[in-house]
Formats: C-alpha cells, structure tokens, sequence
C-alpha cells in the first residue's frame, strides 16, 4: 500500500462535541506512546534521517513545535474569529531547532508538558467557545474544538506512523 501523504488528507467533522472525552484520551496518550515506541532504541535510530527525511527525534520534536498552533488556534475560538490560523506549511521551526541534538527524553518530556497544557485548556472552554466554528484555511472546512482536538489526534499518528516506518524499514534493511 502507499501511504497518503498528511497534506492529501481530507477530513469530514459531523461528530458530537460529546466525543472531545474520547478524543482527549487520544491526546493524553500520545506522549506515553513516543516513550513506549522510542525504548531501548539507540541515538544512531533516533536521529536516522532516512532518503534526507525527518528523523525520530525531528518528528517528535515538530510535535512539540506544533503544540503553540495547537493552542493558537484554541485563542481564535475564544476570539470567535472567523478564520483560524494558518500552519506554517514550510515547517520553519521544525528545520531550525535542531531536535536532533537533543535527548530523546527532554524532548518527550518538552512535549507531554505542552500537551497537558492544551488538553487542560480544552477541558476548560466555556459552553459557548465548545460549539464555535471558524474556517480552517488549509482544509476550507469548518471547525469546532473538538474537531481540532480530532484533528491533533489524526496529526499525532501521523508522526507516530512515520517513526514506526523508520523504525520497521530500518530493522527489515539490517536483516538483508
């Protein structure tokens, strides 16, 4: 099979705010998933850039990146803007910080924070912010929390698919 690609993803968000509790285990396990995935793997895997790509630690690092748009765009509901803010496509923060000279457990644990940070303001939006929608740019959809929520979610394992396919490909290589 050939992976779609994240930017070929088309999303449908007719589900009740009610799923945001399922939603938010998604969320809450994500970091725990990075540390059961990254266990006992060598900084050589960690930082693997295979085909010039992203390494372990870049995918991860990119999800610590991606915690302040996650959080920006919970401000635009708050705001009840019309338009939620736009990602940057080009990822410029995920090129320039380095990830890679990083531990893998400091930047897990950078992230864990910063998502705690985002699952507690979404626990905590008013009923009204809750079922505000705004225009995501990128996707031309409409938009509710819990929709961004779903949204990360899908975006997380993303990134875990990518580091699980380092992680398989590079076992497989060393077998032949």
């Amino acid at each position: 099979m050939i992976r779609t690609k994240w930017t070929e993803r088309t999303f449908t968000f007719d589900f009740p705010e009610g799923w945001i509790f399922n939603i938010l285990e998604r969320l809450h396990g994500t970091p725990v998933r990075l540390v059961w995935i990254t266990d006992g793997l060598s900084d050589e895997l960690l930082t693997l850039q295979p085909e010039s790509k992203w390494s372990i630690k870049q995918h991860i690092g990119h999800l610590i990146d991606l915690e302040d748009l996650h959080e920006g765009r919970l401000d635009d509901f708050e705001a009840q803007k019309e338009i939620l803010r736009a990602a940057d496509m080009t990822n410029t923060k995920t090129a320039r910080a380095n990830h890679n000279d990083r531990a893998v457990e400091e930047l897990i644990d950078e992230f864990s924070q910063k998502r705690d940070q985002f699952i507690r303001r979404l626990v905590h939006l008013d009923l009204e912010t809750s079922h505000f929608s705004s225009l995501h740019p990128r996707l031309q959809v409409m938009m509710r929390p819990v929709d961004v929520a779903y949204f990360t979610a899908e975006h997380d394992d993303h990134h875990l698919a990518s580091i699980r396919e380092i992680i398989t490909s590079t076992i497989l290589s060393s077998l032949i």
